[in-house]
């Protein structure tokens, strides 16, 4: 079986944080979010990467990130672009946003086929335990009868951010860990009263959120067969929701895999985790973000005897002892 692949989606323009953010140093040394990520998915066996961008963010990301991961990894890139879709669809005219997690993860088709893969966005910070889990699955999964994915899931109140709301695919799990339902839901907070809410969204009224529900962060890992199966997918989005909202629609992975599910095609593993979630949402988000990875990284889960940004990988291989090559 081909090793698994580590698919990052990097194509967002990050409206609500003002910037790339993806590029944003977070580290005590300058580290940013992705020189974590990519840490902890080396460390767990992951020793390829395929970064899904836009193409006027290939010459930023290769010199912020491409050049050093390819001292340990394979580097590839994939574009996610309005013209790049299945044979016979055309994005509508007038529309500039990208068409979802779905379309972009599509994108990387055929870098990726025939391997397993995670996917992941390019601004969380996942954590240790979550790589190691996603590896060991996928080292491990055969489809069957059925395709046979898994999700990483986090407890809700662990992916929050004081500074607004947040996105999250909330999971309902079966009596043997099975993903039996995902729903997106675009605006949860914790009110003043500290319940976990979710507001109303076109037709779905507003509710609540139990504290320990398991929710997705876009850390998905599928057989070979996944994306292959989008094609179809994509013309049904095309063909059913798009029309409704042709500027603003998108195609996200959790509606993709809860319709697989829902057709009897696929079962989707939800692996827990205890790990909280860190990210940049919003520009307000990043001291906290900073000051977890200090402390982090004070605790021993980090290198920190390195002065440049970088550092963190070329400790991982141990090309150089840190007080020489920094």
């Amino acid at each position: 079986m081909a090793n698994p692949v580590l698919v990052i989606m990097a194509a967002g323009m990050g409206s609500r944080y003002g910037g790339l953010k993806q590029i944003d140093p977070i580290g005590p040394n300058g580290q940013i979010l992705l020189d974590y990520s990519i840490y902890d998915a080396h460390r767990a066996g992951f020793d390829r990467v395929v970064f899904i961008i836009r193409p006027e963010l290939h010459e930023a990301f290769e010199d912020a990130i491409g050049k050093k991961a390819r001292r340990f990894m394979q580097v590839d890139y994939a574009y996610q672009t309005l013209d790049n879709l299945p044979d016979g669809l055309t994005a509508p005219e007038g529309r500039e946003k990208p068409l979802g997690t779905a379309h972009a993860v599509w994108c990387a088709k055929e870098l990726t086929a025939g391997c397993p893969i995670a996917v992941i966005n390019a601004d969380d910070f996942y954590g240790a335990d979550a790589f190691r889990k996603m590896y060991d699955y996928l080292s491990a999964a055969q489809d069957d009868d059925k395709f046979r994915y898994c999700m990483v899931g986090y407890q809700v109140e662990n992916t929050l951010t004081e500074n607004g709301t947040v996105s999250r695919g909330v999971c309902t799990a079966d009596e043997n860990g099975l993903l039996a339902h995902i729903i997106e839901r675009t605006a949860i907070h914790r009110d003043a009263d500290g319940i976990i809410r979710y507001d109303a969204d076109g037709d779905a009224p507003a509710g609540e959120i139990a504290p320990g529900t398991p929710v997705s962060l876009n850390l998905w890992g599928f057989t070979p067969s996944f994306l292959p199966s989008l094609d179809d997918g994509l013309r049904e989005f095309f063909a059913g929701k798009l029309p409704n909202n042709p500027m603003k629609a998108e195609y996200y992975l959790p509606f993709a895999v809860d319709a697989l599910i829902k057709d009897g095609k696929a079962t989707a593993k939800v692996l827990t985790t205890d790990s909280r979630w860190y990210g940049v949402t919003y520009r307000e988000d990043k001291p906290t973000i900073c000051a977890a990875v200090a402390a982090m990284t004070k605790n021993g889960d980090y290198p920190a005897d390195c002065k440049k940004r970088g550092c963190l990988w070329i400790f991982l291989l141990n090309l150089l002892p840190c007080a020489t090559s920094c």
